[in-house]
């Protein structure tokens, strides 16, 4: 038995061993799970932190929804207005009308007060759950544009409008909503929402809205017209004016809601749903001085603020509009479309009408449209747009168009920045590509100054085909146009302003993109600035020296001469770059030209029965410029330091020689002047009888000097066909010249072939000998000559010079003369043929 007890001791000390074990590692467990169930817990504290405090991280304060929906003097918001640069012209009102909108309370005890009707409609419709939620529902927390709750609706439109879409901002709008109904009140948000509302035409609060369709004050509407403003403050869109019968019927599901959730009773709905209310009139639209204009200035600020916002009001924007200017150009614009579409002249007072040129004789359109843009590309500010107008009527649409020959200027200035000048010579002649010029004619040579003055299509395909396509669209993408899409005239003023403003881009970033602008200030009516472009933004697109050569030519006023004729619609007595386009088929034609201080852009099109000549719009384009600029200084632009000025040989664009007969003065960058002297215009001697080329044996007196334009082989008939002189390519017949016995060469024969050592022999003697020579020279007809020997003794039928032919090769003519004491020199000469 004593023997057991030390074996059962020592299993019980193993069993509770194991048990002591066991114990000690379901506590670390446990402790190991505590600490990580903690840390975890801490992470989602301090991340749920960081969270919270990103969204709430810059939260618009609520402090000032009261200032902007509960003003003291009982005036909500006034409308947002648009005024010229002046501020003394007002564009656009958005509202009905010119009255100040009125502030009308929630609370019965104002005898002046909200009625219960529109309250309940309101909410039924609007937010049903009104008076139980927290000022937000997590309802459509997804969807960042659906806004479930009017508190959310008042967050959403007055403090977080400038806010992109995302779930951050739906998740901001909820914790304001909540701060909002905290702080406030229900009745307060409802009073609110009734009296900032938008209620369709403008027209915001719902006693403006009441005044508007019903003609009436808010506190005087029925049932059923409360019912129909509820309906439309939740659709603004589907208002009376725009959609009568859909608000009709919108008012009576409204009322049939309200019924459902025991808002009214049996009676009071058929009552309601008994009403026919009478809508108001519509308003005559308020007049509108610069429509075009409107729509281009609301398109800007939509990029930095939405409609909605700038509709609600609170704001005064200064614009960048001239308004006399604008007032002219629209008066000018509707008389030039008139007379180009064959309609009497417009009934209106026209003082700039004194500015426009007469049309081209015999141009006439079918139902023409024309619209045009001016700005200053010193700050790339809009001075002025017109509309598209049509038979003299302005309309508020500027829409973009093909550009055609329009854009050209970038392919010669792709060419200018890869060495070529102005000077550089061109052929234009059939061949040489598919494409025809737009008069059907073929030019021959040209300078690039002319070739683009006259906006010849042939050269420059050739042109766009060395330089590639790629490279010149490149070059145009970085003015902000496309040769591939279609031009808009606010984007054809931002390009050429760079050429007016020696190569720098004016204007204001829209969308990501540097424009002209139309927009000086906004500004809040707390004083608050929201947007300040008076000071433009500049970007170098081009050095000065490349912008002035196209400056220098597209404002070449001879340049244009020969498809334009003298005068012509493009000198303004100014300078002036013009740059003339049209599409293929004429019914798209452009007229663009600047000076250093304004930039017009003008768009004249037609129908496919009719097309126009770029000199159609050229007329509107000179009376606007003229209008644009009667007061400005009449400013060119100076020479920059890396541009030099040589004379040159035109066409060829090289080195004058003396035989060049016409010298024009060219500009060069620097390093790219010529160095060549001119080749293309050649002096020949001819038989003045024959025509031919002179020889060696041509009587003197019969020779005569001429200088002809050298023309390649492929250039040949059309030079033919122009009736361009060409120089003979025949020598005059060979007739040997009568042999005086005191001056001939025996041998060698003449037309003989020779080499090495030429011995030459004959006689030079006979009376009143003095001296002799022997001259070779090359070709039939030698402008050149070397001497070979000399003599002061005579010489009879023996040898009088010998002739190294060493290094030499072809036809050569060998002469003798002979010097007489009378001075008078007898010669005899040969033709011989170096081997």
């Amino acid at each position: 038995m004593s023997s057991t007890l030390p074996i059962l001791r020592a299993r019980r000390d193993r069993r509770l061993a194991r048990q002591r074990l066991s114990e000690a590692r379901k506590r670390d467990s446990l402790l190991s799970v505590g600490i990580v169930l903690s840390l975890l817990i801490a992470a989602c504290i301090t991340a749920t932190a960081f969270s919270y405090g990103s969204l709430t991280n810059d939260l618009p304060s609520i402090e000032v929804l009261p200032q902007l929906l509960n003003p003291p003097d009982g005036l909500l918001l006034q409308p947002t207005r648009i005024y010229d640069r002046t501020r003394k012209n007002i564009l656009f009102t958005f509202a009905p009308d010119d009255a100040p909108r009125r502030y009308i309370p929630l609370s019965d005890a104002n005898p002046q007060h909200l009625p219960k009707s529109l309250t309940e409609a309101v909410i039924a419709l609007s937010d049903p759950g009104f008076w139980r939620h927290s000022g937000y529902s997590v309802v459509g927390i997804t969807d960042p544009e659906l806004h479930p709750t009017l508190a959310q609706r008042l967050v959403f439109e007055l403090l977080l409008f400038d806010e992109p879409p995302s779930f951050r901002r739906a998740l901001r709008e909820r914790i304001l909503a909540a701060q909002v109904t905290a702080r406030y009140g229900r009745t307060q948000i409802l009073e609110w929402h009734l009296n900032s509302a938008h209620f369709g035409r403008y027209a915001f609060g719902a006693e403006n809205a009441a005044q508007l369709y019903f003609g009436k004050s808010v506190t005087q509407l029925s049932t059923f017209e409360a019912a129909v403003l509820a309906g439309v403050s939740d659709s603004p869109s589907l208002n009376p004016y725009d959609a009568p019968q859909t608000a009709l019927e919108r008012g009576r599901e409204t009322v049939r809601l309200m019924k459902a959730q025991k808002l009214l009773s049996e009676e009071a709905t058929a009552n309601a749903l008994g009403e026919s209310p009478l809508f108001q009139t519509p308003p005559p639209p308020q007049p509108q001085p610069a429509a075009a204009f409107i729509n281009l200035l609301l398109t800007q600020l939509d990029s930095r603020f939405p409609r909605a916002r700038i509709e609600r009001g609170g704001l005064t924007i200064i614009s960048t509009l001239d308004f006399e200017l604008q007032k002219g150009s629209s008066c000018v614009t509707a008389f030039y479309a008139a007379r180009l579409g064959g309609l009497p002249d417009p009934s209106l007072a026209c003082e700039a009408l004194r500015f426009l040129p007469a049309l081209p004789p015999g141009i006439q359109a079918d139902n023409p449209s024309a619209s045009a843009l001016i700005t200053d590309p010193r700050t790339g500010q809009i001075l002025a747009a017109v509309g598209e107008t049509f038979q003299a009527q302005e309309t508020p649409l500027l829409a973009a168009h093909r550009p055609g020959s329009t854009l050209d200027a970038f392919v010669y200035l792709t060419a200018f920045t890869r060495g070529l000048s102005p000077a550089s010579l061109i052929w234009d002649i059939p061949g040489r590509t598919n494409v025809e010029n737009l008069d059907g004619k073929y030019h021959g040579p040209l300078r690039l100054r002319v070739a683009l003055a006259n906006d010849y299509q042939a050269p420059t395909a050739q042109l766009l085909a060395q330089m590639g396509v790629e490279n010149v669209n490149g070059i145009a993408a970085s003015f902000g146009v496309s040769r591939q899409e279609q031009l808009s005239l606010l984007d054809a003023a931002g390009a050429y302003g760079v050429f007016a403003q020696a190569g720098v881009y004016f204007g204001q970033d829209v969308n990501e993109a540097l424009q002209p602008v139309t927009i000086l200030r906004v500004e809040g009516n707390d004083g608050s600035l929201w947007i300040d472009w008076a000071t433009p933004q500049a970007k170098p697109v081009l050095t000065p020296g490349l912008a002035y050569l196209l400056n220098h030519v597209l404002s070449d006023e001879a340049g244009r001469w020969q498809s334009l004729g003298q005068p012509n619609v493009t000198e303004i007595g100014r300078p002036a770059g013009v740059k003339l386009g049209q599409t293929e088929d004429g019914l798209d034609t452009w007229a663009i030209g600047y000076s250093p201080l304004r930039v017009v852009v003008v768009w004249t099109g037609t129908r496919e029965e009719s097309s126009l000549s770029p000199r159609v719009p050229a007329v509107l384009w000179n009376a606007l410029m003229q209008l644009a600029s009667q007061d400005l200084p009449r400013d060119g632009w100076a020479i920059p330091a890396d541009v030099s000025v040589i004379n040159v040989c035109d066409p060829s664009g090289m080195l004058p020689t003396s035989d060049c007969p016409n010298l024009v003065s060219e500009i060069f960058l620097n390093g790219n002047e010529p160095i060549q002297p001119d080749n293309m215009y050649r002096k020949y001697a001819v038989n003045r009888e024959t025509g031919l080329l002179a020889t060696v044996f041509t009587l003197p007196q019969l020779v005569e000097e001429r200088v002809y334009l050298v023309v390649p082989p492929e250039a040949r008939s059309w030079a033919e066909s122009a009736g361009l002189e060409i120089p003979p390519s025949t020598y005059d017949v060979i007739q040997p010249p009568q042999v005086n016995p005191d001056v001939t060469i025996t041998a060698p024969e003449l037309f003989t072939e020779v080499h090495g050592v030429v011995k030459i022999s004959g006689t030079a003697a006979g009376d009143g000998f003095v001296s002799y020579r022997v001259v070779a020279g090359q070709g039939l007809n030698p402008q050149k000559w070397i001497q070979v020997a000399e003599g002061n003794e005579p010489v009879t039928n023996d040898v009088v010079a010998r002739w190294d032919t060493t290094g030499l090769s072809g036809l050569y003519a060998v002469q003798l003369q002979v010097v007489r004491e009378d001075q008078r020199v007898d010669t005899a000469i040969i033709q011989v043929t170096v081997k």
